[in-house]
């Protein structure tokens, strides 16, 4: 997945989205091919986004990860807004 650039990225809090759990996906080229994957998580949302760019690009933070790809390294991901699906 994408990740938001923090140079110049704008932060921000959506109380109402605070605890509720959401699915996103995103996909990646894979280094040295020419193919690339989708990639799905499950979770908790933070509350916090960050957007960037120009026109600007909501990601959110999704925690407490109950899905990921195996061995993703990481216990929060930024998804991406049209990409983010709120299930509760």
């Amino acid at each position: 997945m994408s990740w938001p650039d923090p140079a110049g990225a704008v932060p921000g809090f959506e109380a109402d989205l605070a605890g509720r759990r959401a699915e996103c996906d995103g996909g990646h080229a894979l280094a040295g091919t020419h193919f690339a994957v989708r990639e799905e998580y499950a979770g908790t949302l933070t509350g916090d986004y960050v957007e960037e760019g120009d026109p600007p690009w909501r990601w959110y933070l999704l925690a407490e990860l109950t899905r990921a790809p195996r061995g993703y390294p990481c216990d929060t991901v930024w998804c991406e807004a049209g990409n983010l699906f709120v299930v509760d």
